[in-house]
């Protein structure tokens, strides 16, 4: 599974999670830095990526489209890349289990 890391998220989590989600990238690697949802949904739908976001609006935005792509919202609050790096760990076969499962458009972790 690879994730799409919106901009709200620190690109310093892909190398700390790059063993558990390979091929991970963020918004400002693939130079969608400004982009609007629409573009990084696109993208996300396009190539394959779960956007992975603290912004509700993409949540908001499943509800209405459905996926793919899938979210995950992490509603975390204002915290430390670290502790959204564990929270990503802890939940990796949750994260499995919501990838594989062909009814479920977004997933929240806290």
């Amino acid at each position: 599974m690879k994730l799409l890391l919106d901009q709200n998220l620190s690109d310093r989590l892909l190398p700390i999670l790059g063993d558990d989600y390979p091929g991970s990238v963020h918004v400002r690697n693939v130079g969608l830095a400004r982009a609007d949802d629409e573009d990084v949904w696109r993208y996300a739908l396009d190539e394959g990526f779960v956007i992975t976001s603290k912004d509700s609006d993409f949540h908001q935005r499943s509800l209405v489209r459905g996926h793919p792509p899938k979210v995950v919202w992490i509603r975390a609050g204002n915290c430390t890349t670290d502790r959204i790096a564990q929270l990503l760990r802890r939940h990796r076969e949750d994260l499995e289990v919501f990838s594989d499962d062909p009814e479920a458009s977004f997933l929240i972790l806290s």
